[in-house]
């Protein structure tokens, strides 16, 4: 037997990092690739004209994956030959996780979650959210195959499933990729206080005893955090239902005042839970307005700061004048995402995991500050989209791994297995099964 006729995994990056991982899964003359992300690193202060391909190497934001990306940026051929069959797959939204997909060689399939592949085009309408393609204009997306749930996706010898899981990115998925002796899963981002834990559980029954476990870690990143009851990790609602709950309580607990608030982009479910269960009608800035139109062909209230370009397939009957928001303490909730000077003194706004992201970001604490300036209470309410520990260990023993991964963690070293073994592979690193 050959080193072609077993199954090798490969590590190229997001080992110790948050976020970033890129992983090969190879077999004979077939291999995969997953994710495309690139990891965050908010202090290089790199603008998205200096994120070409050597930069990003240097920085190890992406991995240096050979026969993946386009010819067109790397200047290395793909080897055909060698490799027959090939596929990639993102797991999810986040920009650590689909941000360097169109690096991607445009012959080689890519695959994610049917909801993903809706909301991608739609969030890099503009060009501000991926890194451009060769030889496209910058809102170019490349091709996304919507991967049907739990169907096998043949790529020569490997077969790849997408099963739904949960996390904080609208349509997040897990992997379980089988060749012809192994079966290895990959949680993606993973949580079990989301929305739908009971599609976790499901994931995790299917990936049962598997050959490799890859899991992220981001919950035990910060071990001096552990027991401090004023940790991010730790603090605010337990879950995500409890997190709208607060708001609609705070919304009754303060009848007349302006409140306003922000959500990050891609956490949509969140957004529609707040204006499912807002008692004030919730009126979103015409641009995420637009993304939930574009995307999920869904319409919502809307309004437009001044000058604003306007979208066309907004329907003009649910427009909220601008003026008529800062006039307002009762009837809406609605979302600000800058000009923070327009809004009332005494007024509450309710900052939902939406950037900056937090006291790691070096915008956050200035973005803090404008509002005490302006005698506003900002109120953080946040829900983590990754396992704590202890969900972490549940995750695990629903797995019994006979090989634990740990990948997108500070603190891969944390991680245990009790059921098998451990291996903290160094970046780049190729396993054999």
């Amino acid at each position: 037997m050959t080193l072609k006729d077993k199954t090798t995994v490969t590590f190229y990056n997001g080992l110790t990092t948050i976020g970033g991982p890129m992983i090969e899964v190879a077999y004979n003359d077939s291999h995969i690739l997953f994710d495309l992300g690139e990891v965050y690193r908010p202090e290089l202060k790199l603008s998205m004209e200096d994120e070409d391909f050597e930069t990003l190497i240097k920085y190890q934001l992406i991995g240096e994956v050979p026969n993946f990306y386009d010819p067109k940026i790397t200047g290395k051929e793909i080897d055909k030959d060698r490799w027959k069959h090939a596929a990639a797959y993102i797991s999810h939204l986040h920009l650590d996780h689909s941000k360097a997909l169109n690096l991607l060689a445009p012959e080689i399939p890519l695959y994610t979650g049917k909801i993903t592949a809706q909301l991608l085009p739609a969030l890099n309408e503009d060009g501000d959210f991926l890194l451009p393609a060769a030889g496209h204009d910058k809102g170019y997306t490349r091709e996304i195959i919507a991967a049907e749930y739990k169907k096998p996706i043949q790529v020569g010898d490997i077969t790849m499933e997408v099963w739904p899981s949960d996390h904080d990115a609208y349509g997040a998925t897990g992997l379980i990729v089988k060749t012809p002796d192994k079966t290895i899963a990959y949680t993606g981002d993973i949580r079990l206080h989301g929305y739908h834990p009971d599609w976790v559980h499901d994931f995790l029954k299917a990936a049962k005893h598997c050959d490799m476990f890859i899991i992220e870690g981001t919950g035990v990143s910060w071990p001096e955090e552990k027991h401090d009851d004023n940790s991010e990790e730790f603090t605010g609602p337990k879950n995500e239902v409890e997190l709208t709950e607060q708001i609609v309580k705070l919304e009754k607990e303060n009848p007349k005042r302006q409140i306003t608030f922000n959500t990050y982009p891609t956490n949509v479910e969140r957004l529609l839970r707040i204006i499912s269960d807002s008692p004030r009608k919730v009126v979103l800035h015409a641009k995420r307005a637009h993304l939930l139109k574009d995307s999920l062909d869904q319409n919502y209230p809307y309004y437009y700061l001044p000058e604003e370009k306007r979208f066309n397939d907004l329907n003009p009957e649910l427009e909220v004048s601008y003026q008529k928001l800062l006039d307002d303490d009762h009837e809406y909730l609605w979302q600000a995402v800058k000009n923070y000077d327009d809004l009332k003194e005494g007024g509450l706004y309710i900052h939902s995991n939406a950037e900056p992201l937090g006291d790691f970001d070096p915008a956050y604490k200035p973005f803090v500050e404008k509002f005490a300036q302006k005698k506003i209470e900002f109120e953080a309410l946040r829900c983590s989209g990754h396992a704590d520990e202890e969900e972490l260990k549940e995750i695990i023993s629903e797995v019994e791994p006979a090989i634990l991964i740990p990948v997108h963690t500070l603190h891969p070293e944390l991680e245990e297995n009790p059921y098998g073994e451990r291996i903290l592979p160094k970046r780049g690193q190729t396993i054999v099964l």
